[in-house]
């Protein structure tokens, strides 16, 4: 199962083999790994080798430790963008208006994508966070549910990755979509206009029509974007 490893660095090269092994089907999500002591018999290396492996495979998002059980590969994979993009939000002092360039990028094509796969059920689910977002009346609230339109689009469009990414960037959308309201609530127009345009992408949606939707979720970020650097 495991080859034996002499040369230096011993922990990058146990590293390689298990990430080997997930690539070619040998583990997959939710097998438990071997114990330490298992590890190192295999893979001839000492303890802190394999301790240190599987620290950086933690690290990184591949395995998650379980008190009590032991490792094993993960089965959810959703959020594990989700650190390393705020870090680097963070150290690349990166500004809401490319916050919003990514939102552009990612939601227009997740709206295109979901008008493809919508369900029945999933009408009936945006139907209802369309209504009681246009009968709240605390802001609060109304960002919670402009939010969970959008992740639900996401979802909708049935790509993992597409997913993961618009959940990594969840924290910075989050803050991208309230700084967007606290600006619009400032004029009823525009808190009127707002809402107009999420019903627009719901009947796009609901009719199924790819290219509407696109342009429905493209009118709408670029009024977010125009509102957010007010």
């Amino acid at each position: 199962m495991f080859t034996p490893i002499k040369n230096v660095k011993v922990y990058e090269q146990v590293v390689d083999q298990i990430k080997k092994m997930v690539e070619i089907g040998e583990l997959k999500k939710g097998d438990k790994l071997p114990s330490e002591r298992e590890l190192v018999s295999e893979l001839n290396v000492s303890r802190s080798s394999i301790r240190e492996a599987l620290r950086s495979l933690e690290i990184i998002g591949l395995i998650e430790c379980k008190r009590g059980e032991g490792n094993f590969i993960r089965k959810n994979f959703e959020n594990n963008l989700f650190e390393p993009l705020h870090i680097i939000f963070m150290l690349e002092k990166s500004t809401s208006k490319d916050v919003m360039e990514v939102r552009q990028i990612i939601e227009t094509e997740s709206a295109a994508l979901a008008s493809k796969n919508i369900k029945n059920k999933d009408i009936s689910i945006l139907e209802d966070m369309l209504l009681k977002l246009k009968n709240c009346n605390d802001e609060k609230k109304s960002i919670d549910l402009d939010k969970k339109f959008h992740y639900k689009i996401a979802e909708m469009s049935n790509n993992f990755i597409l997913l993961s990414i618009m959940n990594a960037c969840s924290g910075l959308i989050d803050l991208n979509i309230k700084g967007v309201r606290d600006n619009i609530i400032l004029s009823s127009d525009k808190k009127e206009e707002l809402v107009k345009q999420h019903e627009k992408i719901f009947l796009a949606l609901k009719n199924k029509d790819s290219s509407k939707a696109y342009s429905e979720m493209r009118k709408h970020m670029k009024f977010s974007n125009d509102n957010l650097l007010l």
